[in-house]
């Protein structure tokens, strides 16, 4: 891939970005929590293009970024607890809550694994194998629980306002759950994808 390709591809995650930004913070269900929800989007959105000719990320690697955005502005601007797809998946599996929350957990951990690779493999100059998969569940672990912390201080800083960005939704083992599914989406990630982005690995210039 080329950088001349990586840009287009850069330009096109920016401009799908930037429109879901503005849907989203239109007229969101909560301003504080959208500006906690998508504040990931707008500081990785400026180090991407900053890094961009140095480091090119691999299509994968760019694509699940891009996605994982999205899941971030969506769940800004209703509220991980009241996003509506979620509540048709409630309806639909019959379960006790909106399961969205949990479904951003998981990919907090699909996409940091295949990121996370990428990093370690072309710029800590680990080898590929098992080692490198038990770290990157570990480091995935690590970023689940960076992310429960924040929670844990933006509910003392904002006390009862903290709610809507918590989205604990009455479940006392919620940190423990957001956790679990952090580390069985990055799990998924390292079996469903390495393969492919082996691939594209082995094909970016040297």
């Amino acid at each position: 891939m080329s950088l001349a390709d990586h840009r287009g591809r850069l330009a096109v995650l920016t401009a799908v970005w930037l429109v879901a930004l503005v849907w989203s913070g239109w007229a969101p269900y909560d301003r504080a929590t959208w500006w906690m929800e998508v504040a990931p989007v707008l500081i990785a959105l400026p180090i991407l293009w900053w890094s961009a000719q140095r480091f090119p990320l691999t299509t994968l690697a760019l694509a699940l970024i891009g996605f994982h955005g999205l899941v971030l502005i969506l769940g800004g601007a209703y509220t991980y607890a009241r996003v509506p797809i979620g509540f048709a998946v409630q309806d639909w599996l019959e379960l006790a809550r909106n399961p969205y929350d949990r479904f951003g957990h998981f990919i907090q951990g699909f996409v940091p694994a295949i990121v996370l690779r990428e990093l370690l493999i072309r710029l800590g100059g680990m080898k590929r194998g098992w080692l490198l998969t038990v770290i990157l569940l570990a480091c995935c672990l690590a970023v689940s629980a960076t992310y429960e912390l924040i929670e844990f201080g933006a509910a003392m800083a904002l006390g009862q306002g903290a709610e809507e960005f918590l989205g604990t939704q009455g479940d006392q083992w919620d940190t423990q759950w957001d956790m679990l599914m952090c580390l069985i989406g990055a799990a998924s990630a390292l079996l469903a994808l390495t393969g492919l982005h082996n691939r594209q690995l082995d094909a970016l210039p040297a």
